[in-house]
């Protein structure tokens, strides 16, 4: 039996990790007060109607929590220019033979569960795979649309000046009940997009056994070290 040595590789850096999980926290606080601001419950209350303001809590926890999804969307945006080679802008960079040649293999292995070898060196994906590359591309546009639509149903109620540099948008859109409708929907994007990266976060990390999971709490995968060193004939595949 062929047994394969194994070699710690660092590949989320610290302020991938810390923009992961503030992702996370704030998309869970978004989705769950954005469900009650589209549809609020019914509370039955002896209190005065003075001294209730729960709704008034929900909107503000729902626009603290859009206030770090933007800022770490910048923070994200800034790190594709100065992080390693995973987090990098040309990780992403489609237009490359190779970046197609895994993600095939990819779209084999995750919807044809087929038990494809992984001998080609272009087919190995320390970080993350073609198929993911191109989900978080589509994203990313989807998070733009998010802020625009968001802020732009916020800018009319706020004073502070960055709000107020979207309240051309629901004009633009001929009124507030387009730009709600469009923010709902990507809503569902969302959750249908955190679905799926859930799933097969956890099938890869069953499949290959590399740390998928642990590795944006830790930051490193396990990689067979023959296949480092086909890698480095390849010359940083994740880049080129």
């Amino acid at each position: 039996m062929k047994t394969s040595s194994f070699k710690r590789v660092m590949v989320w850096e610290l302020p991938v990790r810390i923009f992961h999980w503030l992702n996370v926290l704030a998309i869970l606080v978004l989705i769950v007060t954005g469900f009650l601001i589209a549809d609020p419950p019914a509370l039955m209350s002896s209190q005065e109607a003075t001294n209730l303001h729960f709704f008034g809590y929900i909107r503000f926890i729902h626009f603290v929590a859009a206030y770090v999804f933007f800022f770490v969307m910048i923070m994200r945006i800034y790190w594709i220019f100065v992080g390693n080679r995973f987090s990098s802008w040309r990780a992403f960079w489609p237009f490359r033979k190779r970046f197609w040649k895994n993600f095939w293999h990819v779209m084999k292995v995750d919807i044809l569960l087929q038990n494809e070898k992984f001998e080609d060196v272009t087919k190995i994906s320390i970080g993350h795979n073609s198929v993911a590359k191109l989900s978080y591309i589509a994203m990313f546009f989807i998070a733009l649309v998010m802020v625009f639509t968001g802020f732009g149903l916020y800018a009319d109620m706020s004073s502070w000046w960055l709000p107020k540099l979207f309240d051309w948008v629901a004009p633009f859109f001929g009124g507030d009940y387009l730009v709600r409708t469009i923010h709902h929907v990507s809503m569902w994007l969302f959750i249908f997009f955190t679905l799926v990266h859930v799933y097969l976060v956890l099938y890869h990390d069953w499949l290959e056994g590399r740390g998928e999971v642990s590795s944006m709490f830790g930051g490193y995968k396990f990689v067979r070290e023959d296949r480092l060193k086909k890698e480095d004939k390849v010359k940083d595949i994740d880049t080129l």
